[in-house]
Order: structure tokens, then sequence, then C-alpha cells
């Protein structure tokens, strides 16, 4: 289970003018995800990942790539010139081969397909502004987020910073289930609008781990340290498997019944880096096209539970995306003035890991295969760190990512 939301503020210190493409989403319902939002994805997933492990050597990360992307995505539609090419090029879009009409169209049928109900894997995603009632929104702004992103205004008293703060993380709190209790710690009193993204994963693995089979083991933090933790184990799993030999590492498929799927990446000992180094969309999509099914003897997996929060307006700088953060920010399709700009953008995320894929799920799958002479018996053992990767079956889309060093830490 995850529960994520990505904040968005922004004080007095940046039109809209383009063409609105909510009615395009209205009457395309394809479910075709656009490819360039999914090779977007990708390249904006492992470009942030590479500079939080920078900024976080030796830590656990967990973060939404797709939460992350679609806050600014709402944001950009207030965004204009270079405040509008920095955040879309950041996003690692090339704005030359794909309009922005596409981008939002994209972004559109994506979050379209994945707030489908579905009776197995429970995704859910939206976003909302939160207005100080003097801020008077463009109406234009305001319908594209509502049609494009699906994004809620609510007016907040900011001038009651503790009243707005309750507000927002009693929003965050309920959409996320309760996994993110409080993603805003403070506010001043010279905000005028807080811009929330959240998502929401909740899914049962399609295999389940037998509780009972989960034991005490060592994790391997590096070669000279240790640390124990619970981990689970399961017999006789046919599930996709590839061994690359080029980058050194074992990527195995555990599904959740339904549209999703989880790929963790073990790097084979002291290439963790090298894996890292490597990450990018070709990589990616190697792996996946490698998969083939194979009956792993014995599988173990710690158990863990961990949560991270990242101050962006640090770290998205790196990736282009400076100019919505400093006083040349160019917001005026927000409110038809250019005194906004994003002060900060803060990501908080929670993610478990357990026998039966959720904390509240039940499960009841069990694999039987025919008995069989095992010459040469498969083990795959997570007891050092590794990388998790959490998509949509059916969209490709890295939903979550993380990189797991620790699983006792916290």
């Amino acid at each position: 289970m995850a529960g994520i939301s990505t904040d968005v503020l922004s004080r007095p210190d940046g039109i809209l003018g383009r063409d609105a493409t909510g009615q395009e989403i209205q009457n395309n319902r394809t479910p075709v995800v656009n490819l360039s939002v999914t090779s977007s994805n990708s390249d904006f997933t492992f470009s942030l990942y590479k500079e939080l492990a920078l900024k976080n050597p030796d830590k656990n990360i967990v973060f939404s790539p797709l939460s992350i992307s679609a806050a600014l995505a709402v944001l950009s539609l207030g965004a204009s010139n270079n405040t509008l090419q920095d955040i879309l090029e950041g996003l690692k879009f090339n704005l030359t081969e794909t309009p922005e009409a596409d981008i939002h169209r994209g972004f559109g049928q994506l979050l379209l397909m994945l707030s489908q109900p579905g009776d197995q894997v429970q995704i859910s995603t939206g976003s909302a502004m939160f207005v100080e009632e003097c801020l008077q929104i463009l109406a234009e702004f305001k319908e594209k987020a509502r049609v494009l992103y699906q994004a809620e205004t609510s007016s907040a008293d900011f001038q009651q910073p503790h009243e707005a703060k309750t507000l927002i993380n009693d929003y965050v709190n309920k959409q996320t289930q309760g996994k993110i209790k409080e993603l805003i710690s403070g506010l001043d009193e010279d905000r005028v609008m807080v811009l929330v993204n959240y998502i929401y994963f909740k899914g049962k693995w399609k295999f389940p781990f037998n509780p009972h089979d989960t034991f005490e083991s060592e994790f391997h933090l590096d070669k000279d340290r240790s640390v124990k933790v619970p981990m689970m184990k399961i017999e006789r799993l046919t599930t996709p498997y590839f061994q690359d030999e080029e980058l050194s590492c074992t990527v195995v498929e555990l599904k959740y019944t339904g549209n999703a799927s989880a790929l963790f990446i073990l790097p084979d000992e002291g290439r963790m880096q090298q894996v890292e180094a490597s990450l990018q969309p070709e990589t990616l999509r190697k792996w996946r096209d490698s998969l083939r099914p194979r009956m792993i003897d014995e599988l173990y997996m710690p158990k863990f539970s961990i949560s991270t929060a990242y101050s962006l307006e640090k770290i998205l700088p790196q990736l282009g995306i400076r100019e919505v953060f400093s006083t040349q920010a160019d917001l005026s399709g927000i409110a038809g003035s250019k005194d906004l700009r994003v002060s900060q953008e803060v990501h908080k995320v929670v993610l478990d890991v357990v026998e039966k894929g959720t904390e509240a799920a039940a499960a009841t799958g069990i694999q039987i295969g025919p008995k069989s002479l095992i010459i040469n018996p498969l083990k795959v053992n997570f007891n050092r760190p590794f990388l998790m990767i959490i998509s949509g079956a059916n969209t490709q889309i890295s939903l979550f990512m993380a990189k797991v060093t620790n699983p006792k830490e916290n």
C-alpha cells in the first residue's frame, strides 16, 4: 500500500491564452496512453531518482514520479514563456515533437484510465487547489485543471495558517486512506495558493506470501553491516524473471491481482552503483522485453514499511525546472498577474510491502506446479539493497519507485 501527495505552494513575488484541451479529453476516451507521456515518465523517473540518490546516499528512497509530474503539469497550465518551457522540458518532454496540447491530453487519458474502478487493484489519484479568498483565479485555468486533471478548487483562509494547514492535511489524509497524515507541517500567512496532488495504491499479490513462512533473517546493508528483518518466503513460484548479465542484476516481476505489477531489481553484490548509472528508459524497456516465466524454487523478500519526505524545490532545479521557483516566474495564467511563484514543493510517500501485498487485504492464491527433479534450484534472495518499481500493467507508467537500502529504517 502506498499513499503519497505532492504539494506546490505559491506566494506573491508569476496565463493562459492557450487553446483549451478539455473538450478533446471528453471526446477522446481511447484507452491508448500517449506514448510520449509513457516515455517521458520513464526518463523523468530515472533522472529524478539519480538526483535523490545523489543527495541521499545509502538512504531509503521512495517517490511517485506520476504524482510529481501531474502536479507540475497542472501548474504548467498557468505558466507562460520560459517558465512553461522549463516545466515541460524538465518533465522530459520534447516540445518540438510533442505539442503542449498533446501532453495534457496524454496525461488526461492516463489519469482517466487509472481512475477506472477495479475490483482487484485500487488506484486513486487526483489534484486539489486550495486558494486564498482574495486571489481571483482565472476561469479558463480552473476549468482546464478540472477537466484535464480532475482538480478540485476550494477556498482557504491563509491568514489563519493553522486552520488552513488542518484543512489541507485532513483532505490529503482522507484521500490517501490515512497513509499521509501530515503533508504540510507549517504555512506562512503570505501563501495564496496550495496545489496538492495525491496518489493512493492498494493491491494484493497474485501469489501471496504465507505469513507462517516469514522468519527473522539478516539483511546486508553492505559487506560489513547487517540488520535483522522479517523475511518473507515463497517456494516454487512461477513468475517473470530475467538475469541481466550485462548489468549484473536479477529482475523479478511480482504481479498483483488485477492490472498492476511490481518490478524488483536485485544488483549483484557491489553492483548497485553500476545499475543506478544505467537507469534509463531503454534499460527498463530491455528488462520488460526480456522477462520470461521462470520457476523460482525459493524467493525471499523482506517485509518492510518505509517513508520519505523531500523538498523538491531543492532538487527539481537540477532537472532544469528552475524559473518557476524564482522571481522571474511567469504564472500569469493562474490569476492574470505575474506576481506568483512557487516557494516550496513538498513530496511525502509511505510504502508498505507485506505478505498479502497490503496491510488490510486478504488473498488466497497458492501456486501448485508439477513435481520435478531439481538439478540447479533457483533461489533469489532480496537480502541486500534493491530497487522496486510499481507500474500500472495496462499503462506501463511508473506509479512509484523505491530503493530499499535498509528495511528497518522508516
